[in-house]
C-alpha cells in the first residue's frame, strides 16, 4: 500500500516537470536565459530589441513543438554557455555546483573539529613548589599560616 502511495506522489511531481520539458512556454525559458545586450538581466528582464527578437525566436521554436533541452541546446550553441542564467551541470562548469556544496561541508567540518577540540581543553592548574599550600594551589602567605597554625593550636587545646 505504501509502495503505491510513494508511485502515486512521485507521478504527481514528475508530471508537470516532464510537461514543462515538453512543453515550454516563454516565461519558462526567459528565466533561463541571460539577454544577449544587457549586462545581469536575464531575458525576462529585459525589454531591449536584441532580447525581443529572441524572445520571438524562442516563441517561433515553441510553436514548432522543440522541447525545453533543445532550445535551451540551440542558444547555448548560438551565444555560448555565457547565456545560460546558470552554468550547465556538466564538465569544468559542474565545479560552479560543486564547489559552494563542498566549500560549505568542509567549513562545517573544521568548525565542529575546532568546537570538539575547544571543549576537550583544560587547563593546567599553576604549580607551586615552594611553601605549603592552600586549597587554590597557591602558598599562603607565611603570616597567615603562622596564624592558622596558632587557630588550629588554640582550637584543639
Amino acid at each position: 500500500m505504501k509502495a503505491l502511495l510513494v508511485a502515486v506522489a512521485a507521478l504527481a511531481f514528475a508530471a508537470p516537470a516532464l510537461a514543462s520539458e515538453q512543453h515550454p512556454t516563454l516565461t519558462d525559458l526567459e528565466n533561463h536565459l541571460m539577454c544577449p545586450l544587457c549586462v545581469g538581466e536575464t531575458l525576462a528582464q529585459s525589454d531591449s530589441p536584441p532580447a525581443q527578437r529572441m524572445k520571438a525566436h524562442i516563441q517561433q521554436r515553441i510553436r514548432q513543438g522543440w522541447t525545453r533541452s533543445e532550445i535551451l541546446r540551440e542558444q547555448e550553441h548560438i551565444w555560448g554557455t555565457w547565456i545560460l542564467a546558470a552554468p550547465p551541470r556538466r564538465g569544468f562548469n559542474l565545479l560552479a555546483w560543486v564547489l559552494p556544496l563542498a566549500g560549505i561541508l568542509g567549513a562545517t567540518a573544521v568548525m565542529g573539529v575546532l568546537a570538539w577540540h575547544w571543549s576537550r581543553r583544560r587547563e593546567e592548574p599553576e604549580r607551586h613548589l615552594a611553601g605549603p599550600a592552600s586549597l587554590n594551589g597557591r602558598p599562603l602567605d607565611p603570616e597567615l599560616d603562622r596564624r592558622l597554625d596558632e587557630e588550629l593550636a588554640r582550637f584543639d587545646g
